[in-house]
Order: C-alpha cells, then sequence, then structure tokens
C-alpha cells in the first residue's frame, strides 16, 4: 500500500511538473512575441496615396517600414497609386512623402518624409536563416482600419514562381488588402521580410502569403536611395519552369520559358516562349544557377545562356554586364 502511495504522488508530482513546464513555455513564447510586436509596431507605418498615375491598385491605402532615422519608407511599389503619397506614423503624425526610387522586378518603392524628430527604423535580420516553421508576426494596416498584429509560421521559404529575379517567403499569418509593404517580423521583433501579397479566390486572407525577402529588401532599397534606381543585369521580365527533354538520345534538364514580355534583351536576341535554357555559363540551366548567375552577372561577372529554339537548334546567347535599368 506504501508503494502504491510513493507511485502515485511521484505520477501525480509528474503531471503537475508537466503542465507547469508548459504552462511556463506557453508563457514565454505569448511574452516573446507581445515584445516583438511592442518593439516592431513603431517602425511600421501607414501610407495612402491617389492620382492614378503609376499602378492599377485603386485603394491606394497599404503599410510601410520605417528603413533609416531621417524617414527613408520602404514599401510595396504596387499600393502607390498617384503623386500625392501621405504616410501616417504610429504616434499619429501625417507626413507628405517622394518617392525616391521603384523597383518593378521586387515590388518594392522608397519614400522619403521630412518628420520633425529622429523615426525608429526597423531592425532588420538575416532572412537566409529562416526556417520552415519559425513564428513569425505580420504587422500592417489591413483595410485600413489602423496597425494590426497577426500571428503564423514560415510556411516555405524560396517560392519564385518562375520569376528568377524574386523569391518570397510564404507564411500563414493573415495578410489582407491593406497589409501590403508592412513588416513580417520574427519572434526577436527584427524584419525578416516585407509583406507582399497573398494568394486568394476572393481577394481576402486564406491563410497563404507572401513577404519579399529581408536581405533582399534591403539590397535593393539601398540602391534605390543611392542611386534612385537598381544596378542589376536586367535580360527581361519572363518565367520558367523545369523540364526533361530528349536531345540526340541524351536526356537533358532545362529550363522551359513558360512567358516572356516583348521587350528587353532576352527578346531582342531572338529568344521566344516554349525555347528551353539547357546551359548557364557552361554549367547546367538548374533554378540556382540561374539566379546566382544573374545576381553576380551584377558585380561584372560575365552571362551566356545555351537555348534550344523552335528549329530545335543550339544557340548561344551572351549579355552585356553593362545592361543595368530594369525599369
Amino acid at each position: 500500500m506504501k508503494s502504491f502511495q510513493i507511485n502515485f504522488i511521484n505520477y501525480f508530482l509528474v503531471i503537475l511538473l508537466t503542465f507547469a513546464m508548459t504552462w511556463y513555455f506557453l508563457s514565454v513564447d505569448k511574452n516573446k512575441l507581445v515584445s516583438a510586436s511592442e518593439k516592431s509596431i513603431p517602425s511600421v507605418v501607414s501610407i495612402s496615396s491617389n492620382n492614378n498615375i503609376i499602378s492599377n491598385n485603386r485603394n491606394g491605402l497599404g503599410s510601410g517600414v520605417i528603413f533609416s532615422e531621417d524617414g527613408y519608407i520602404v514599401t510595396n511599389l504596387h499600393i502607390i497609386t498617384g503623386e500625392k503619397i501621405i504616410v501616417k506614423l504610429h504616434d499619429g503624425k501625417t507626413f507628405p512623402a517622394n518617392i525616391i526610387g521603384i523597383d518593378k522586378n521586387t515590388d518594392i518603392a522608397v519614400l522619403k518624409i521630412l518628420p520633425d524628430d529622429d523615426l525608429k527604423p526597423i531592425v532588420f535580420s538575416d532572412s537566409d536563416e529562416l526556417k520552415v516553421g519559425d513564428n513569425v508576426l505580420a504587422i500592417g494596416n489591413p483595410y485600413g482600419i489602423g496597425i494590426s498584429v497577426s500571428n503564423g509560421i514560415i510556411s516555405a521559404t524560396g517560392r519564385d514562381y518562375g520569376n528568377p529575379y524574386l523569391q518570397l517567403i510564404q507564411t500563414d499569418a493573415a495578410i489582407n488588402p491593406g497589409n501590403s509593404g508592412g513588416a513580417l517580423i520574427n519572434e526577436n521583433g527584427n524584419l525578416i521580410g516585407i509583406n507582399s501579397k497573398i494568394f486568394s479566390r476572393t481577394g481576402a486572407y486564406q491563410g497563404i502569403g507572401f513577404a519579399i525577402p529581408s536581405n533582399l529588401v534591403v539590397q535593393i532599397s539601398t540602391q534605390l536611395i543611392r542611386y534612385g534606381k537598381v544596378k542589376s543585369l536586367w535580360i527581361g521580365n519572363f518565367r520558367v519552369a523545369k523540364v526533361r527533354i530528349n536531345k540526340d538520345d541524351n536526356l537533358i534538364i532545362g529550363l522551359k520559358i513558360i512567358e516572356m514580355q516583348d521587350k528587353g534583351p532576352l527578346f531582342e536576341k531572338g529568344v521566344r516562349v516554349n525555347d528551353i535554357i539547357v546551359k548557364i555559363n557552361n554549367k547546367n540551366a538548374s533554378w540556382s544557377n540561374l539566379i546566382n548567375s544573374l545576381k553576380f552577372a551584377t558585380l561584372g561577372e560575365e552571362l551566356s545562356i545555351d537555348v534550344i529554339n523552335q528549329k530545335n537548334k543550339i544557340v548561344k546567347v551572351e549579355f552585356d554586364s553593362e545592361i543595368l535599368d530594369s525599369n
């Protein structure tokens, strides 16, 4: 009987300890998210614009993040619908904003306001260190109702839709119209992405949202602030899909061009939809090779691709590293 009582007490203590530890860790996680929100909310702004001259977005409502103390704001290009742009800070103050630069490929725009005092810039984190399952918070101005916070996790990284210029973070944190341009932060309150778009059949949140990685935001925004445009090799707007083909009894893995604008260096050099890229700088045509080659070409390295055209012939196409303006 005594042994039974001891075992029962031990069993009870284990259960009690388990509940206590669970409560503790849940409380810690909750407190971390609260602290992360409090840290980052002052660095997120609401943006409104009108005079529909730049994009097709009619409501002109969105969000942005403070990039620097002296008033540089980073947001999505697609929310800027006109020249009259107003930025509202967390403390309620509003300021007119000027467009410093835009990049259509990444949907990033940099604005500038002249604040009365130094602003609180967002703290950036390394988006290359993200892991699927990481806790995140989305901060923005959904439907123009005011700055709000929603929580979720990283669902995937490197979502590209075949666009070699942009790989996105996927999250299940609620992102609705008006959140675009706002912050996606980690549980330390540091920026890991700029909320950009949602996948939805209704236009509202359905559990699939996307953000531009923070490392790319820093790279593009810095160039826009410094030069007013992005200095990168642009060979045209196109999308590709991985394919396997049989060429001269050899199985070749390539990248098939499934969509392309009828302008830009790639188009001008005779490459068309359904052509297949089989070599990039004399290496196999993998997705990672394509995006890395485009990135390194910005630093002056050469870029050449071998393409199987509609006549089933392999042609080499070379690009000048001085082709810089993507807009």
